[in-house]
């Protein structure tokens, strides 16, 4: 058991605390039992209360005997019978139930909305029949004078089945596209449907008219309210014969008087989150209310809070048992929630000792909950303009924020931003618009930051699209179509500078791979349109060998050039800058009077004369021939530099695919490397003193006869002349 204290109302949460799992034996829970000081503190109030996954709807009977809820996985509903504080039974179920409701006092007649548009009736003894109305449904009320079943769900229609006939009835015709919930007056029995359009219509089951329509969605807007979206009815709940309770998508809650069209009352939850579930407490004339995240209970006359519970995980549905302070919910978790709140009310009969129980425990109540107020943090007051309030009486300091007076944090917003409903109003007639516009023809517009790419990218596209549509393969996604590379094409940051010197040195080689990957798909698609012979795509591949290897020479070319090109514009850039520092040297000796010319003779011979340089430890002095070409060597250009290193055979620039740079090294020589050398060397030396001289052979006709050989050569048959 868990005890919270809300605006001094205790409230206890009697399903706290571990719960045991099934297979363990008798024993083995009383050992737990004994050791464990959290299991010992925890109250079953009824046993196995709980679904195996998930409980999506609570209801107790109108005999106070039973409790029935329905769940997942699998979909089942689970009937308590509180008596004898445990499970009566369990029935499974084809799908998931959207809605049920008890036509009996107990549980012996049930009806149940799935998911699958079937409705489904069960007996005392289990299934009893099955139907499927036209339409998804969403809720269903009970009539009981005319024994007619109102179904509403995604139509513009309320369809009716009579439980008496057994037959459908005329369904009633709505303006609405869709209706969410409904209900009917306990005395004088009007129908009520709330819409996704944020409408509320009223209709007579006498004379299948409609009597009535509220206009909720504008009621539900306060000053200062953020909208985000259109508001839509949630819940719909009635009390009494004149109050009706509707609950909104965006957290607020109206209360009506049927005489009156404008509301009594609007309570805003502050968390932007659906209204699940209205209920009323007669007794004190309270109002519950409950969406995802907490359950609030408030005077339904003058809206003050009374109390408020948050459980741990999300809520589904809410039960309050009659004439008692005991509440149900159905939670996003395995366990149901049972809260006892003694300001509400005694404790069922059934569990009458929780009174006596309740009154002996005391525990240290939980910190209040501001409902007046509003959290915000440092960087929301930067925004609203309020950052001079820190430390002031209106800002409470809380964590990592403050606590403000929700009224003044209204008014701010609404100066801040006094046109929130008309941008909003605006946008949802401009996506209005897109929608019907989607039926003419799309015209594919370009982003405004990198446009050339996306409409390479466009084009690349197109291509992939109409290969793998021929192919009959699956297309893949594009980068314009990715999340991922959204920011890409919207932020200005990400701009290519195409006179980058990086752009203009890779743009070659990704536009002649581009270019490739065109030809490939383009030989793709022929492939798949035609099948050729296997000696004509053996010379097509040849042929698209030369090709690329005469591409890869060209892009080559290309990057020589922009190379060339940005060499040129660097020398033009450094010539001006010299020539500029020229004339402003002038300017500035024409300007000067004659004791700063003096001062600036002075530095220039201070320049002219000799320099001493200081050699740092560890190094050796060759010459100052050295340090005069290092110096040469570092104001020479990059071409200038590359060819002397190429002479040099120290380093190699070239252009290959994987890279425009390249450094390659001379390895030195081991040395038995050089003694092989050197042994080849002093071996051609001595053969070429053992090589005998062929001088003492030449005569007077020799150098006719050599030339007769060398006349007889060039004309083809000089050699028979030259020997006669």
């Amino acid at each position: 058991m868990q005890i919270s204290s809300v605006n001094d109302v205790k409230i206890y949460n009697l399903s706290h605390g571990k719960s045991l799992p099934e297979w363990l034996t008798d024993r083995k829970k009383r050992q737990l039992q004994k050791k464990d000081v959290d299991i010992q503190r925890r109250i079953e109030l009824i046993q196995d209360f709980e679904m195996p996954t998930v409980c999506t709807s609570i209801k107790v009977s109108r005999d106070g005997q039973f409790i029935l809820a329905a769940g997942t996985y699998k979909p089942r509903i689970r009937c308590y019978d509180t008596y004898h504080l445990s499970l009566k039974f369990e029935r499974c179920l084809d799908s998931d139930v959207v809605a049920f409701d008890i036509l009996s006092d107990d549980y012996s007649k049930l009806v149940f909305l799935h998911s699958d548009r079937y409705v489904e009736f069960h007996s005392q003894h289990g299934h009893y029949y099955k139907t499927r109305i036209p339409k998804f449904g969403r809720d269903f009320s009970y009539h009981y004078p005319s024994c007619d079943l109102y179904f509403v769900g995604s139509s513009s229609e309320i369809y009716r089945l009579n439980l008496e006939q057994g037959r459908f009835l005329n369904s009633l015709q709505t303006d609405a596209v869709e209706h969410n919930v409904c209900d009917i007056n306990p005395v004088h029995h009007l129908f009520a449907s709330g819409t996704s359009e944020g409408k509320v219509e009223c209709w007579d089951p006498r004379v299948w008219k409609r009597v009535g329509l509220l206009d909720c969605a504008l009621s539900s807007l306060t000053e200062g309210m953020e909208v985000q979206s259109l508001p839509s009815i949630s819940a719909l709940k009635f009390s009494g014969s004149l109050i009706m309770a509707v609950g909104t998508s965006t957290g607020q809650v109206l209360l009506y008087d049927l005489r009156s069209s404008q509301p009594l009352l609007v309570k805003d939850h502050f968390y932007n989150l659906p209204i699940k579930s209205l209920n009323f407490h007669d007794q004190m004339d309270l109002v519950v209310s409950a969406d995802a995240k907490i359950i609030k209970i408030w005077n339904k006359d003058s809206g003050k809070m009374f109390s408020s519970i948050q459980p741990e995980s999300n809520i589904n549905d809410i039960c309050m048992y009659p004439q008692s302070g005991m509440l149900f919910t159905a939670n996003e978790d395995p366990k149901m929630n049972t809260f006892y709140i003694p300001a509400l009310g005694p404790a069922p009969r059934w569990c009458s000792f929780l009174d006596n129980l309740t009154e002996e425990l005391e525990e240290s109540p939980e910190s209040t909950v501001y409902d007046d107020y509003k959290f915000v943090t440092r960087k929301d007051l930067e925004t609203l303009g309020l950052s001079h309030l820190v430390g002031s009486s209106l800002l409470r300091a809380y964590m990592h924020g403050y606590f403000m007076d929700i009224r003044l944090y209204h008014k701010v917003k609404s100066m801040a931003n006094p046109f929130a409903y008309e941008e909003y109003r605006k946008d949802k007639i401009r996506q209005k618009i897109e929608e019907t516009r989607t039926q003419r023809v799309l015209v594919k517009a370009l982003p405004k930051v990198n446009k050339e790419l996306a409409l390479k990218l466009m084009e690349e596209g197109d291509e992939v699209e109409l290969a793998s549509r021929k192919k009959k393969g699956k297309a893949l996604p594009t980068i314009l179509g990715d999340n991922r590379f959204k920011v890409m094409f919207e932020n200005p940051d990400y701009q290519v500078d195409e006179q980058s010197e990086a752009f203009r040195l890779l743009n070659p080689i990704v536009s002649k791979v581009s270019q490739k990957r065109k030809k490939q798909l383009r030989l793709l698609a022929q492939d798949a349109t035609s099948q050729e012979d296997q000696e004509n795509e053996e010379e097509g591949r040849a042929s698209s060998e030369e090709e690329s290897s005469d591409d890869e020479k060209s892009w080559v070319e290309e990057v020589r050039e922009q190379r060339r090109l940005l060499w040129q514009e660097e020398r033009d850039r450094q010539y001006q800058q010299r020539k500029d520092t020229d004339r402003n040297t002038v300017l500035l000796e024409s300007k000067c009077s004659e004791g700063q010319k003096s001062f600036i003779t002075a530095e220039n011979k201070k320049r002219s004369q000799p320099q001493f340089y200081q050699i740092k430890s560890g190094e050796e002095f060759r010459s100052f021939n050295d340090v005069s070409r290092k110096q040469k060597l570092q104001k020479a250009s990059l071409e200038e530099r590359l060819k002397l290193e190429e002479h040099s055979g120290t380093s190699n620039v070239a252009d290959t695919t994987v890279g425009s740079k390249q450094l390659t090294f001379r390895l030195k020589k081991s040395e038995q490397q050089r003694k092989q050398q050197q042994a080849e060397r002093d071996h051609h030396e001595e053969r070429k003193k053992l090589r005998r001289s062929a001088g003492h052979l030449s005569s007077a006709r020799g150098r006719g006869w050599a030339g007769g050989i060398r006349r007889g050569r060039g004309r083809g048959r000089g050699r028979g002349r030259g020997l006669h």
